[in-house]
């Protein structure tokens, strides 16, 4: 490996665990310093293909990183090397694709545009169909690009896609625009930017002792409707579903601003919901180059074991071999803490699940009750 660092066309660092957040003029110059060492390799006395470096991002190459005075924790990647090449076949295309990513990147920076992953896809399929005939290869290309400039997508020009909202007792200020209270925004809540610059330039202020993280929308919409701000001081985040990077970043940024907050995750009891709650605590294997910037000190507030016997027989659905693949991925996984690990034995073992909605038994008002009670076991999380 250290032969092939020498004869690679960019960086000659053996390590490589984080992605910077860099002017658009750095970047382009990146760009141009790949290009030109590319060039300079063909045109030597004897030319070769040059290989392209790239942090290797599965899960066995994957760490935790243990803050040694605070709580947090987060995905990193150690300093293992793949690489592509042009003339080995089962990277040939993977290969072309980094390019054709450089190209389109550098001309978003040139033209001062930001674009979401999208947008791209349908840019890259008229452009190059045979290469990216769909949105998974531009996702991960993306990523290929991140570990060999070792700059954020952001960086790049790529701006995330956003599905989140929060709603509660914060006040936003986008720059130059009027404060927006969050609660009065109305049970869909303030929606979040894809915009990550201007999520950086946020003002907030907030009186909240909590920040609750939702994992559904439909739930997030009724406390919101209850006003359970109103009772409990707190801040709800949705990113309806799996966490959005826009949602993840807000939720970092809130957890940086206002450290005294307790941040408390509400999601179904199943192996899903306890995948969403680590993917905002500890970020993502395939984000690893820059998964810091996008976790938080989470605690999982429920569902948990404890609240199954407030959920009727009934309500409980029956694990499907998804849920099992998911629960094995997990429970493998160094980054899940013991506690996590038992109540994943309990589902596996009962071979079922409960949704949040099953608490709703006690009465559609129940949630804002439940929450209350268990905010006060916080310290036991």
């Amino acid at each position: 490996m250290a032969d092939a660092r020498r004869s690679t066309i960019f960086f000659t660092e053996q390590h490589l665990s984080y992605a910077d957040i860099l002017p658009p003029l750095e970047v382009r110059a990146r760009i141009e310093v790949a290009v030109l060492n590319f060039l300079k390799v063909l045109n030597s006395s004897t030319p070769a293909i040059s290989i392209l470096p790239m942090i290797n991002r599965k899960a066995s190459n994957s760490r935790v990183n243990h803050g040694l005075l605070t709580e947090d924790s987060w995905i990193f990647l150690s300093h293992s090397f793949c690489t592509k090449s042009l003339m080995r076949e089962n990277t040939t295309k993977s290969f072309m694709r980094v390019w054709k990513m450089l190209e389109m990147c550098y001309q978003i920076l040139v033209q001062e545009k930001r674009v979401t992953q999208r947008e791209l896809f349908y840019k890259l399929l008229c452009v190059s169909p045979d290469y990216f005939p769909s949105q998974l290869q531009v996702n991960q290309t993306i990523q290929d690009v991140v570990a060999l400039l070792r700059c954020s997508r952001f960086s790049l020009g790529i701006m995330a896609s956003s599905r989140g909202a929060v709603a509660g007792r914060l006040l936003l200020q986008e720059p130059d625009q009027e404060i927006v209270d969050c609660t009065t925004c109305g049970s869909s809540g303030y929606a979040i930017s894809g915009d990550l610059n201007l999520l950086d330039k946020l003002i907030m202020k907030t009186d909240a002792h909590y920040i609750f993280v939702i994992e559904k929308h439909a739930i997030f919409q009724r406390l919101v409707e209850d006003r359970v701000f109103n009772h409990i001081p707190c801040i709800l985040i949705t990113a309806k579903g799996y966490p959005d990077l826009a949602t993840r970043f807000l939720l970092h940024r809130m957890s940086k601003a206002f450290p005294e907050i307790k941040i408390l995750g509400l999601v179904d009891w199943n192996p899903a919901g306890l995948a969403i709650l680590c993917t905002f605590k500890y970020g993502s294997i395939g984000m690893g180059l820059e998964a810091y910037r996008y976790a938080c000190n989470l605690k999982w507030l429920g569902l948990r074991k404890d609240d199954l016997d407030a959920i009727p027989e009934e309500s409980f659905i029956p694990l499907k071999p998804k849920d099992m693949q998911i629960a094995k991925s997990l429970i493998s996984s160094e980054i899940l803490q013991d506690n996590y690990k038992e109540e994943l034995a309990v589902m596996i073992q009962s071979g079922k699940k409960a949704e949040i909605e099953a608490l709703y038994f006690h009465g559609y008002d129940f949630l804002g009750k439940y929450l209350a009670n268990k905010v006060v076991q916080v310290s036991y999380i």
